[in-house]
């Protein structure tokens, strides 16, 4: 969608214009939740800031669907990396870390107590980390 040579909509003089007025109401098949404040951080920001922390939370989400999705629990996790701040994406693996039974846990197990401090984080946040269809 170039416009008037610019990349990013962040970047026009007319951002955001009424093509924007509803575009974070609903999801697809992932949330959009987030759309307006990650175009205001990366126009803050800079994009390479952007990308960075990007690159970073798809390791994280890469981590977290290899590792303690039971098959259940992929949109929680995508929708939780998407959401939370990357501040609050380190403490929840710094706290997965920090159990020490961790390798005595079966795949369901793991994946119930990831899933839980990331519904915790969000919840400290009034983040809903649940996709919202159009009704």
């Amino acid at each position: 969608m170039e416009h008037d040579g610019i990349e990013y909509c962040f970047q026009c003089s007319e951002y955001p214009c009424p093509q924007y007025e509803h575009m974070d109401d609903f999801d697809s098949f992932i949330t959009h939740q987030g759309r307006k404040s990650d175009m205001e951080k990366a126009r803050q920001f800079g994009i390479d800031a952007y990308n960075a922390e990007q690159m970073e939370k798809t390791k994280i989400l890469d981590v977290l669907l290899s590792d303690f999705n039971d098959g259940r629990k992929k949109t929680l996790f995508c929708v939780a990396v998407n959401l939370l701040n990357l501040q609050e994406l380190r403490e929840v693996f710094r706290q997965i870390e920090c159990r020490s039974d961790l390798e005595t846990l079966t795949l369901k197990e793991k994946s119930a107590f990831a899933a839980g401090l990331l519904q915790t984080a969000a919840a400290k946040n009034n983040i809903d980390l649940k996709m919202r269809k159009k009704k």
